[in-house]
């Protein structure tokens, strides 16, 4: 599906605000969040116009409806940063390494980065603008403004369910972010508190369910986005499911701040009729970019730029995990015994090619350069309920049952068998070693073993949940990141070099992104109200809404 279909004059914008990477393959944006979303309320509002001028088609669908449809396979894609190339420094270079999967094996030319607490503020502008200027604009512009919310309120579930999860995304790296006002100023556009947009996020999933179940029943089978749909082939039924599972995942982020709610939500979700995902069958996936490929395809081969980080090869290596060989490659050095090696986050990083044969993801035949880049699984939800149950919430079936299916639909998941995995008791996360550099090497910072103990205490059962869990999610490094920064799990190495100035711990490690520099000049007032919304100073030290310095129980 080509991004012209959508308006080639905002194609050709987009082309022209890339800058010039600053190393190897970064394509950087400077133009900020104000003056792009400023691009979306006179460019997107043009792309509809003539749409009832257009001559009707033998389908006997309205041109209308049918130029709404091709819009959702490019909003989808950019969910992963598809739209515009920029996945590695939208997440690749943040939530990816932060959460203790991958790690880059070069600088990109720089003597301090990301890794070490120094946030590239180029790279935070890609996070923060291009979900804006590809997807929330022709939604809020195009799609809602056609009127589909009545001609045809299954395109606009399906547009509400987009939304949702990419904006979470952009808020749960930033903290308040602009929501409600997006398209609605040339001037100033304000920040949402991240509880407020919590709210709007339960509430308009609240719209898709509904519409999702009406139009099912009303229409059994029927699939009219199916040439249109990039994640479920136009399957209602697994829309409605994905939209239960989100809704489930979003409550579980509210435990500390806001328990009442996060129950609550969680329990809608767990109690609608369309259920939540349960089978592997169910994940939700979008396809891979027609002109660059999978995301992970294309920075770690093409690039060469992605590598294993070193928690997770401590964990899976560790635990002798049957997925190893399936999510990495081996290590292709010579002179020593290890077959996986990874890279710990901020230590010193020589130029290429000293870490190059470090493992890196598998890009022969997992991460193809055709393969879909997964949202979330149903092993994932299986974990969301084992907590659910965990804290006693309805609908949620039982913590030992959920905990152990979520494992076995990950290894179903990746077609793997899983042996004595659930029964194994023994084996705990390894120690790491970085053979050419021992100043990096640490012993494991866990000592959870995999097997159900049914006499651990809560804490010790939730660091079990959240450990498997955190494993089945891998590569998705966003909401990864998120677990590990409202539960603390699993437990991750720590920084090596911590060039933050004293504003991120070394313990604590890494809470947030930066907003973009580029607001300061040109959203001002928004960036104002929404540093006074984050209640702290404008760094990556400082905590998100739901991000509770507590306990988890």
């Amino acid at each position: 599906m080509k991004t012209s279909k959508i308006c080639t004059l905002t194609s050709g914008i987009t082309r022209r605000l890339r800058a010039i990477g600053i190393a190897g393959h970064l394509n950087l944006k400077r133009l900020s969040g104000l003056a792009l979303l400023a691009c979306m309320a006179t460019t997107w509002s043009g792309c509809t116009k003539n749409f009832e001028s257009m001559n009707t088609n033998p389908t006997g669908i309205p041109n209308s409806q049918l130029q709404i449809a091709t819009l959702f396979i490019p909003l989808e894609q950019e969910i992963m940063y598809m739209a515009d190339d920029g996945y590695q420094i939208g997440q690749n270079l943040n939530a990816d390494d932060y959460c203790g999967y991958m790690m880059p094996d070069q600088t990109f030319g720089l003597a301090l980065d990301n890794a070490n607490y120094v946030f590239i503020d180029g790279w935070n502008t890609e996070a923060f603008n291009s979900i804006y200027t590809n997807l929330l604009g022709p939604i809020r512009n195009n799609i809602a403004k056609s009127g589909v919310q009545t001609t045809n309120p299954d395109y606009w579930a399906i547009a509400l369910i987009v939304e949702v999860e990419a904006i979470d995304r952009i808020t749960d790296k930033f903290g308040p972010v602009p929501y409600s006002q997006v398209g609605s100023s040339l001037v100033s556009v304000g920040y949402d508190s991240q509880q407020s947009i919590y709210t709007q996020m339960f509430a308009e999933l609240d719209t898709a369910t509904a519409n999702l179940n009406t139009y099912i029943a009303a229409n059994p089978g029927s699939e009219p986005l199916a040439a249109n749909d990039a994640i479920f082939g136009g399957d209602y039924t697994k829309w409605l499911k994905f939209a239960n599972s989100l809704r489930l995942r979003l409550a579980m982020h509210l435990t500390k701040i806001d328990p009442a709610t996060a129950q609550a939500q969680a329990e809608k979700a767990l109690s609608d009729p369309g259920g939540v995902m349960t089978v592997a069958t169910d994940d939700a996936a979008v396809m891979a970019s027609q002109a660059n490929g999978n995301d992970y395809y294309q920075i770690t081969f093409n690039y060469g730029d992605n590598s294993m980080n070193a928690s997770i090869e401590s964990i899976m290596t560790g635990y002798n995990d049957p997925r190893l060989p399936v999510y990495f490659a081996y290590d292709t050095n010579t002179g020593h015994t290890n077959q996986y090696e990874g890279l710990r986050i901020g230590c010193s990083i020589p130029p290429k090619p000293f870490y190059s044969g470090f493992s890196k993801p598998n890009v022969t035949s997992t991460f193809t350069i055709n393969a879909p880049e997964v949202l979330m699984t149903a092993a994932e939800v299986w974990f969301l309920k084992a907590e659910a149950a965990l804290r006693g919430w309805s609908n949620a079936g039982t913590v030992q049952n959920d905990y152990e299916t979520g494992i076995q639909t990950s290894m179903t998941q990746y077609g793997v068998s899983i042996g004595n995995y659930l029964s194994d008791n023994t084996s705990v996360p390894a120690p790491y070693v970085d053979y050419l550099n021992s100043a990096n090497s640490a012993p494991a910072v866990s000592t959870i073993t995999i097997a159900w103990d049914p006499s651990a205490t809560k804490e010790k059962m939730l660091e079990r949940i959240i450990t498997q869990k955190w494993l089945a999610m891998y590569p998705e490094g966003q909401e990864a990141w998120t677990e590990y920064r409202r539960t603390g799990y699993p437990q991750l190495f720590p920084v090596v070099v911590n060039s933050s100035g004293g504003t991120i711990s070394t313990s604590v490690q890494v809470r947030r992104l930066a907003y973009p520099h580029s607001e300061a000049t040109l959203n001002p007032k928004g960036l104002t109200q929404g540093i006074a919304l984050l209640g702290g100073p404008d760094n990556g030290g400082t905590r998100l809404w739901w991000d509770v310095n507590g306990p988890n129980f």
